[in-house]
């Protein structure tokens, strides 16, 4: 069997953003795929033979497994159609940077909502405030990362704004404050159905609940927020 015509099953958790990365490249790329999620907390023995870092995504492609969500993009940028990669060279390294800067908004994103008090919540939220600042003089005139045209860089960042849909019913904490493209992005994002299709309907109230339970700054502020809405997660 051709690797174009292997089955497909992606290993995922129902929050992980990096899950959600691969979720969006396998459906850009119009690739049929099976989702098993996996409890992180109780990790069965067969997920820890083929993701030996215990992390997910992990996909498997017919019997061979591959981890590592920046693995799996490239795999799929080499072996299947729609690429979402530039072709250009040199542009193609700077989209690869841009999603490494990608990570490292989403351990800020956990340094917010695991904050214990005040002030380093609000060191977290500088720091991801100052991030955005970077990214809003490197966006161009839209409506993606790089023009026209949906690359992995937006693949990246989909899962990344997703966070504060849910931030944004806690409080304002300034991070997107005075950022038109970077907000223009976020809803472009949004919009886009491999996006809106990479979790499952009740993931905000998933989301929610997994962050009161934290004990964090973050879980105090949202005492008296009511929650996202019961059952769709919307």
């Amino acid at each position: 069997m051709s690797e174009t015509m292997s089955k497909f099953t992606l290993i995922s958790h129902h929050l992980c953003p990096y899950v959600q990365r691969a979720v969006i490249s396998l459906t850009e790329k119009a690739v049929t795929f099976e989702r098993i999620d996996v409890d992180l907390s109780n990790k069965p023995d067969w997920f820890k033979a083929i993701s030996p870092l215990g992390k997910t995504p992990a996909l498997k492609v017919g019997e061979h497994a591959i981890f590592e969500s920046a693995v799996i993009l490239e795999y799929l940028e080499e072996t299947q159609p729609h690429p979402l990669h530039p072709g250009d060279p040199l542009t193609r390294a700077e989209h690869r940077s841009w999603i490494e800067f990608g990570s490292s908004v989403l351990n800020d994103i956990w340094g917010l909502y695991s904050a214990p008090d005040a002030a380093g919540f609000g060191g977290k939220a500088k720091a991801l405030a100052c991030k955005f600042a970077q990214l809003e003089q490197q966006l161009l005139d839209g409506p993606h990362f790089d023009g026209p045209r949906f690359s992995l860089v937006d693949a990246a960042f989909g899962p990344v704004f997703r966070y504060f849909d849910v931030f944004d019913r806690i409080g304002d904490f300034g991070v997107l404050a005075e950022k038109p493209k970077v907000n223009a992005w976020r809803t472009v994002l949004a919009a886009r159905p491999s996006v809106q299709n990479a979790v499952a309907r009740d993931y905000e109230r998933r989301l929610w609940v997994f962050l009161e339970a934290r004990k964090s700054y973050m879980s105090l502020l949202m005492r008296g927020n009511g929650g996202p809405i019961p059952g769709n997660g919307h």
